[in-house]
């Protein structure tokens, strides 16, 4: 589960990318700022043409594995292989429910996504379930014991830590002030994260659903990374400690 060198990185692919809800995040908060942007994926975009989407400026792909603890995306090992094969770094996540325990899902998730040299970390997607059949929305502490299984379980077994990726409603609800040690990955479509997450620190913003791209028919998840592209080489080459600052 060692990362490749840093050295064996693919060359950055500058943003290339339209939006048809293009945001004005205020004067020097633009995502188109930071050197290196990427996608994630899963079902619902089809059949992904991922040379296209490294053209126009797909370094990474965060692609759908599993939900829960007996669902696969049909598309995973697809996308898995063909976003490696164009030259994207890759990483899968996970879909949390609340009505299943944290170690079945984390078992399912490894029965599925390949411990591979080079990949970049698990994701564990915390949201609250309400357009599936779960609608169960347990207390702060049983959300955050069920989160430490489960990343738990994933870091014993990929030997990395994984990245919490959530939305500002769950934020809200069960993670302020909590995990100070993991990478967060945050959705802010509307507004910068320091103001949607204020004094938390992130490593990935999703800062758009919908980014148009010629890779994919429909819209797609934009995301960045916060760091410059000798951070992101340095980070995506297996230093994976790096948690960067707040703003």
């Amino acid at each position: 589960s060692r990362a490749a060198p840093a050295m064996l990185a693919s060359p950055i692919t500058r943003y290339g990318f339209r939006d048809a809800k293009p945001i004005n995040f205020g004067r020097g908060a633009s995502p188109r700022h930071l050197a290196v942007h990427g996608v994630d994926v899963s079902r619902w975009q089809g059949d992904v043409n991922w040379n296209k989407l490294r053209a126009q400026g797909a370094n990474f792909a965060y692609i759908k594995a599993t939900d829960g603890g007996d669902h696969l995306d049909p598309l995973f090992m697809k996308n898995w292989r063909n976003a490696d094969a164009a030259g994207l770094k890759r990483g899968a996540y996970h879909f949390f429910y609340w009505c299943r325990t944290a170690g079945e899902q984390a078992d399912w998730f490894i029965r599925n996504v390949p411990r591979v040299e080079g990949a970049l970390p698990p994701v564990i997607d915390v949201e609250w379930n309400g357009d599936s059949s779960c609608k169960r929305r347990p207390s702060r502490a049983t959300v955050l014991e069920k989160m430490q299984v489960f990343m738990d379980k994933l870091e014993r077994h990929y030997g990395q830590r994984p990245i919490i990726y959530t939305a500002p409603d769950f934020y809200r609800d069960n993670l302020r002030g909590a995990f100070p040690d993991y990478p967060f990955w945050l959705r802010a479509v509307a507004q910068h994260p320091s103001k949607v997450y204020p004094g938390r620190k992130w490593l990935f913003w999703q800062y758009s659903g919908s980014g148009l791209s010629h890779g994919v028919r429909g819209r797609i998840d934009l995301n960045v990374f916060h760091g410059d592209e000798r951070a992101w080489r340095a980070w995506a080459g297996g230093s994976r400690q790096m948690v960067a600052d707040a703003d």
